[in-house]
């Protein structure tokens, strides 16, 4: 685990010996898995409740309503647990490795396949940051008593402030986590604990005038640097979205169909990532590249079958393939036709709708013969909407 300097430990009955304790639990960190550990004061994210509170009114989160839910325990650390005197910050690589195959933005030459962002390619790591976490608390518990709580995202911490203040990185002009060790592929995982630690010194922003982030974006989802409007973000739109994809995203997601990197992955700060020494973020043969003819097909149980202890699972069969239909209808492919065909008899409506729109790309004449025939009976509002426009092109 990289390197840190001692701190002092006091409260919670810690004695002097405090300071082997903090290299003990270090340590254990790095045997768990995690490649960096620092720590920060309860307090040391005044400003971040004002910014969130913007973010909402400006209604940045689109649909995600528990954000809103949560707005005031997300403000401060002691707003969610009274009683917390410190914050330990923890963070685990999942960076790719430099094989050809693994370049995050290699998926996006091949359009008959399905790019899925690097960190969902492997397991769950909710799962594995959280399992680990709470070893490392019973640790931490065992040896210094007092209590401890933590958390994975999407708990309601913010995650990234506390890891700037703690000093694991800084967030960059994409909003996300940017460090010098490992660039823009790490996972957070938050402990918040009684005892008093010594807080390391919060990071200094390193991204100067790059523009890299922002200009690479497909969608224009940064209004400026250092903001996001989640509502344009292709990973708000392909995960956490649930109804139909508007139609000016369509085009520019490409083939991404789960999640999006390419502002991570075009930061210059990733030169100095190391591949991900934890073998439950190595990435499944199965999720790099998938074909596209392959994910249409899938009906539930096959679904769930093939995305198993994956973040992929999370969003369903539907939405899932209706992201598949989104980048069929961009692949250009008319060996895609039939199975785009097969689709617009899809039980789910979401599927449906989008392989209207994908068949208007793929064959323009055929989708208004089929409009003909089929959009009197539709009894979806937004299907009907989809056949419409085709009758209006």
């Amino acid at each position: 685990m990289t390197a840190t300097q001692t701190r002092k430990i006091t409260g919670s009955g810690l004695d002097s010996k405090t300071d082997k304790l903090l290299t003990t639990l270090e340590a254990k960190a790095g045997a768990l898995g995690f490649d960096a550990l620092r720590i920060a004061a309860a307090d040391s994210i005044p400003e971040a409740g004002a910014r969130l509170r913007s973010f909402l009114d400006k209604g940045y989160h689109g649909t995600m309503g528990w954000m809103a839910e949560t707005a005031e325990r997300r403000a401060a650390p002691e707003a969610l647990w009274p009683e917390v005197r410190s914050v330990i910050m923890l963070a685990m690589n999942y960076g790719p490795d430099g094989a050809p195959e693994n370049d995050p933005l290699a998926h996006l030459q091949d359009k008959r396949s399905g790019g899925i962002s690097v960190y969902a390619r492997h397991r769950d790591y909710h799962d594995v940051v959280k399992g680990r976490l709470k070893e490392l608390a019973s640790f931490l518990v065992s040896r210094a008593g007092g209590d401890v709580k933590v958390f994975v995202d999407p708990a309601p911490v913010m995650e990234k402030p506390l890891a700037e203040a703690a000093g694991l990185g800084w967030q960059g002009k994409h909003t996300n986590l940017v460090s010098r060790e490992h660039g823009s592929w790490l996972f957070l995982g938050v402990m918040l604990t009684t005892a008093v630690l010594e807080p390391d010194e919060a990071e200094t922003d390193h991204c100067g005038s790059c523009r890299a982030c922002l200009d690479i974006c497909p969608t224009d989802a940064f209004p400026e640097p250092y903001r996001l409007d989640a509502r344009r973000c292709i990973s708000y739109l392909t995960i956490e979205h649930k109804g139909p994809i508007p139609e000016e995203f369509r085009e520019p997601m490409g083939n991404r169909i789960y999640g999006c990197d390419d502002c991570l992955a075009i930061c210059p700060w990733n030169k100095f990532a190391a591949v991900a020494r934890e073998t439950a973020f190595h990435p499944r043969p199965e999720l790099k590249g998938p074909l596209l003819a392959e994910l249409a097909a899938l009906d539930d149980a096959e679904f769930r079958q093939v995305f198993t202890a994956s973040p992929v699972k999370r969003i369903g069969r539907d939405r899932f393939v209706r992201n598949v239909m989104i980048a069929i209808g961009n692949s250009g492919d008319a060996d895609l036709i039939s199975m785009t065909l097969a689709r617009l008899d899809d039980a789910s409506a979401l599927v449906r709708g989008m392989a209207v729109w994908a068949l208007g790309r793929l064959d323009p004449g055929r989708a208004r013969a089929e409009a003909a025939e089929r959009a009197g009976s539709e009894d979806d509002p937004d299907v009907r909407r989809e056949w419409a426009r085709l009758s209006d092109a």
